[in-house]
């Protein structure tokens, strides 16, 4: 039997000056002894230092990379900036409900288009889009459905992804052009077999699965280097149904795809098949549907850790509300040095950027770079947004059990990151005496048990200090 690591027992204590502060950090720091592990700690009521700790030290940031992303969303998009998702068309419409021409699912960069915010599933926009298409009379369509993804370049996965990343829901491919955080559900029923949530063109689907007594099930699925997906086996009748999940490896097909087939459900005819390119200048639109505004998106990304959301962030905060650019992984990373450099005054030598959600091996940040963006962060007019993001010790979402049952519970917010190798936490925490202090803890090793709760002790004590 594998036994648990055994970890030090962490006390945090409520200091009653700056420099026994910093006495209980250095004792809290210097237990954990193996890997490299950075902190800093300031008073943003006051503007001193309270506590550093390898803070110059560029460490792999993991998720709380997505702090980064989300205060450069805030600062070129606004918080209540929305994604559009348009549906245009090319030709002319006849009497007879005909559209003579082609339709055009441009992509906004939106990382919501999905059933998470609609009622209906998975394939809920497009239907939405197939419904607005159907109400101006159109019956049916003599061109193709062409997708645009051009918002952003061609660029799918991150560099510093892991290759055993890929096939995980967390490392979803990144397009301008994306429906349901692309990904595809396979979903199995007993007396209906197997089908595609949501429905697309782009991804055939072959069922051979049959329905048996009894409730258990027994299936294959495979997919081949053309993306098609088979299935086959036996499921019971009194089994539930079986769902499993896929990456998607070409998104913007898939979500055009979504679109034609959710058009043919609604009676719509297409004549023609999918493709993808640029939607002409003069093209006229027919349907649109919006995201959520981005305090909501931003708040997903951050309570639950959604790297999709943080990729396609990243590419549209590069765009601008002009969206007159193309969305890259470079010009986000460009982004971010700059406003390194001209906002937070950080040195912009502690700060490596190879994607927008942290799970790049090739990442890097200093807590001290990390602290100093918080600062800006609490003193921006997005302010407020920014830190009602983050989730809230001992209560919700990957802080839901940590830090409970003391001054820290529902008084420190900060982002979590985890992989491996890392374990990190930074935030903001109000002081027993009103003091509002920004924090970052990184810890890059393999005692990450130790670092967590070295880093749960230090939330506490600071939530207890007194001066």
């Amino acid at each position: 039997m594998r036994r648990a690591p055994v970890v030090p027992v962490v006390n945090y204590t409520s200091p009653r000056s700056a420099a026994s502060l910093t006495a209980d950090l250095g004792v809290m720091a210097n237990r954990v002894r193996a890997g490299q592990f950075g902190v800093m700690v300031v008073s943003l009521t006051r503007g001193d230092t309270l506590f550093t700790h390898n803070a110059g030290t560029p460490l792999l940031p993991a998720s709380t990379m997505k702090m980064l992303t989300s205060v450069a969303a805030f600062e070129r998009l606004g918080h209540d900036y929305r994604f559009s998702t348009d549906v245009l068309h090319d030709g002319t419409l006849g009497a007879d409900g005909t559209l003579n021409g082609n339709l055009y699912l441009r992509g906004d960069g939106d990382p919501t288009l999905s059933g998470r915010y609609l009622p209906g599933g998975p394939g809920a926009p497009m239907e939405i889009l197939a419904d607005q298409i159907a109400a101006k009379g159109i019956k049916r369509v003599t061109g193709m459905v062409i997708g645009d993804a051009t918002a952003f370049d061609e660029e799918l996965i991150p560099q510093g992804w892991l290759s055993r990343y890929l096939q995980s829901g967390y490392a979803a491919r990144v397009s301008g052009l994306s429906l349901n955080e692309n990904l595809i559900w396979v979903t199995v029923t007993p007396g209906q077999g197997a089908k595609l949530e949501p429905a697309t063109s782009a991804i055939p689907l072959t069922n051979n699965v049959r329905t048996v007594k009894g409730g258990g099930a027994r299936l294959s699925i495979r997919r081949n280097m053309a993306g098609e997906i088979t299935v086959s086996g036996t499921i019971g009748s009194g089994s539930i149904p079986r769902r499993y999940v896929y990456v998607v490896e070409r998104p913007a097909p898939f979500a055009t795809g979504a679109l034609r087939s959710a058009l043919v459900a609604k009676g719509v005819a297409v004549d023609g098949g999918i493709e993808l390119r640029k939607t002409p200048a003069g093209a006229t639109k027919l349907a649109s549907v919006q995201s959520p505004t981005l305090d909501r998106i931003v708040a997903a990304m951050n309570r639950e850790s959604i790297n999709h959301y943080a990729e396609l962030l990243l590419r549209n905060a590069a765009r601008g509300v002009k969206r007159d650019v193309v969305g890259t992984a470079a010009t986000g990373q460009a982004l971010l040095r700059n406003i390194f450099a001209t906002k937070f005054g950080a040195d912009t030598m502690s700060l490596q950027v190879a994607d927008g959600s942290g799970l790049s091996t090739l990442d890097r940040i200093t807590s001290r770079a990390m602290v100093q963006m918080l600062g800006y962060a609490h003193r921006a007019s997005w302010g407020p947004w920014f830190h009602a993001s983050l989730p809230v010790a001992g209560e919700s979402e990957l802080m839901r059990r940590r830090m409970r049952g003391g001054q820290a519970q529902g008084n420190l917010h900060a982002k979590t990151g985890t992989t491996n190798d890392v374990i990190a936490l930074g935030g903001y925490v109000t002081a027993t005496n009103g003091e509002v202090m920004a924090f970052s803890f990184i810890y890059n090793g393999r005692d990450r048990g130790s670092a967590r709760l070295s880093m749960d002790a230090m939330g506490q004590t600071l939530a207890n200090f007194v001066r």
